[in-house]
């Protein structure tokens, strides 16, 4: 079964340089044919142990540092993802970096800035939740968005054509082309949605008093701009997934079965480091067979 589970992980990544639609070429659901719902959940949870014991590793390695990079439409499941993978995980070496309307000072930099700042150092995971991504979705589908960032070149809305949006496609591929030949792993994942179930988790939210807070007038007016996400979503998939950092494209209509998509990605890389504990010299050996003896001579 494993073997099977992970070939279908691996036609969800999108290859490099393919011209991706969404709608030919990826699910928004599950077909159930693999595995049943209980089953794919205790293999999650066997996931979720193994990754654990190789977060330890990966501190203790202090080679290599793991982003996951999230993007959805509202209402996919990002939070819940990142509260049921990443459960069994030691908190002091994970954070979650949540990007929301870049401030006045955020502004004042370069759009990459917020984000660099939040990377993880060697041994740690990070996870962006909204990421550096929604530099070339949120500002194109309202690319008025982007006189706030006062480029010398964009005077005007008229002024954001084809080529600045090439140029931007450009520039994230080198930024996480140059974290990736540091010691950065990058994983990204787009959870993807279908509308009829964005509608139902909406109607969910509002009709459950429990959950009104999570709904806002904000992600109900971004509905409105469906097509033109699929749109800027299935460019920026084409133009930036990479050998170094690869998209993968997963069903987000079930929120159990992104869950195991994820945790599977996250472990079958893991396991790709072969992670190691650091070797233990010859004259450390002696200095901690040393200590056991002076320890076992202690008095009680």
């Amino acid at each position: 079964m494993k073997s099977k589970y992970l070939k279908y992980i691996d036609t969800l990544k999108v290859k490099p340089g393919t011209a991706v639609s969404l709608k030919k070429h990826y699910n928004t659901n599950y077909d159930g044919k693999m595995f049943t719902k209980a089953e794919g959940e205790q293999i999650l949870a066997d996931g979720i142990r193994n990754i654990a014991k190789l977060q330890d590793k990966l501190y203790a390695h202090d080679k290599y540092s793991v982003l996951i990079v999230l993007q959805a439409m509202d209402a996919a499941g990002k939070d819940g993802a990142i509260k049921h993978v990443m459960s069994g995980l030691n908190p002091q070496g994970v954070k979650v970096s949540s990007f929301k309307t870049p401030s006045k000072d955020e502004l004042d930099h370069d759009y990459l800035w917020r984000h660099a700042k939040e990377l993880p150092a060697r041994g740690e995971i990070a996870i962006f939740n909204r990421s550096h991504y929604e530099n070339v979705l949120v500002t194109k589908v309202h690319p008025e968005f982007l006189l706030n960032e006062k480029l010398p070149e964009i005077q005007s809305v008229k002024a954001v054509n084809k080529q600045f949006w090439e140029k931007r496609y450009k520039q994230i591929n080198r930024f996480e082309k140059n974290l990736t030949e540091n010691g950065t792993i990058i994983l990204k994942f787009f959870l993807h949605l279908s509308k009829e179930e964005q509608k139902k988790r909406f109607l969910d939210r509002i009709n459950d008093p429990t959950k009104n807070w999570k709904f806002s007038m904000a992600d109900a007016e971004e509905r409105k701009h469906w097509d033109e996400y699929q749109q800027a979503y299935e460019e920026l998939l084409s133009k930036t997934s990479t050998p170094h950092a690869p998209w993968f494209v997963l069903p987000a209509d079930d929120k159990w079965f992104t869950r195991l998509c994820i945790g599977g990605v996250v472990l079958s890389e893991f396991e790709n480091l072969k992670l190691s504990y650091p070797a233990v010299s010859p004259e450390q050996k002696l200095q901690l067979m040393a200590a056991k003896s002076a320890l076992l001579k202690e008095k009680k």
